[in-house]
């Protein structure tokens, strides 16, 4: 069943404006997106968006004028949103995810990671929830972790979202829990992404930099992961067994190090300056796993995965806009 609404719709030709009202197709299936303008939460909209589904994304300090400006730690404000929109289903990908800020800002974070989550999911009863969370639930010792293998996370970011998890199940016994790893995407600025903040060090060019090289990552598009939500949800409208646990990750393993010279080599720029650095400095922030890659399974099993779009083409597409010399964009596109 699709809705219709009328769309005041303003029409220009050459000295003639008009004002006319059109009908247009609003798709029955709504997804409630939150943290929707993270840098996950873009890709997520957009893909539900772009495959009929009529999407409402919310945000907090980003979110005007393109989404609504909801505090997730306030109860009152999410049963308000879930009661007004009704969704089939919500995607939350607000978190504070940066382990560093979590270390040293840990009482909010817990707060949107764990207490906000739990809400959410109490409020949600009846609705199909994704609670993203991350690889970082394990110590990394043991790769790779399959759904099912025992949580040990190493530092606090990784404990709260662990406890998210667990509030989430509790309240939302219908839910699903997607961990994925290190992501990375279309960035507004590049040190929104743990990857692409790798650009500056990448066009310093003339400056040598020293680079993490020790912990292997599985550089994740968000994009990728955005499909494997909109599949996992629509699969869900006629499969209520798709809860619990799930994980999914890029193939390629690499360390920061690894990344950074396969960014140079994306923009056919030099990475001899660049030094990988094989132990970790002192007062280096919270504790990262050595290697936590997620066995995927579980999604491959019921036809849900995504085969991940090379790393090399999603950084292109990501970080291209950021590029000092223009010129580089008429040697690669032409």
């Amino acid at each position: 069943v699709e809705m219709n609404e009328k769309e005041l719709k303003i029409h220009f030709t050459p000295g003639h404006v008009e004002v006319v009202q059109e009908n247009v197709d609003i798709p029955y299936r709504r997804v409630l997106v939150t943290g929707a303008t993270g840098l996950l939460g873009r890709a997520v909209y957009k893909e539900f968006q772009n495959n009929a589904w009529h999407a409402l994304g919310c945000g907090y300090r980003r979110a005007q004028p393109r989404f609504l400006r909801c505090n997730l730690t306030d109860e009152d404000a999410v049963r308000a949103v879930i009661q007004d929109f009704q969704p089939h289903v919500i995607v939350h990908c607000a978190a504070e995810r940066r382990p560093d800020v979590v270390e040293h800002h840990t009482e909010a974070a817990l707060n949107l990671n764990v207490h906000a989550s739990g809400t959410l999911a109490k409020e949600a009863a009846g609705i199909f929830l994704i609670y993203i969370s991350t690889d970082y639930v394990f110590d990394g010792r043991n790769p790779p972790y399959g759904e099912n293998d025992a949580p040990n996370p190493l530092n606090v970011y990784g404990k709260s979202k662990l406890e998210g998890e667990r509030e989430v199940l509790r309240h939302n016994p219908g839910a699903a829990v997607l961990r994925v790893p290190i992501l990375y995407g279309e960035v507004e600025r590049v040190d929104e992404s743990a990857v692409t903040v790798l650009w500056d060090k990448v066009q310093e060019g003339a400056e040598s930099c020293s680079v993490e090289h020790c912990q292997q990552r599985f550089p994740t598009y968000v994009n990728d992961v955005a499909r494997v939500c909109r599949q996992m949800a629509e699969r869900r409208l006629q499969d209520p067994s798709i809860r619990g646990i799930f994980h999914y990750s890029g193939k390629e393993q690499m360390t920061k190090y690894e990344m950074a010279c396969a960014i140079a080599d994306a923009f056919n720029l030099p990475s001899s300056h660049l030094i990988p650095m094989t132990e970790q400095p002192a007062g280096a922030g919270a504790q990262r796993p050595q290697n936590a890659q997620l066995e995927c399974s579980r999604l491959e099993l019921l036809g849900l995965s995504v085969e991940p779009i090379p790393f090399k083409t999603a950084v292109r597409d990501s970080l291209w806009p950021f590029l000092y010399d223009k010129r580089w964009r008429q040697t690669v596109f032409h």
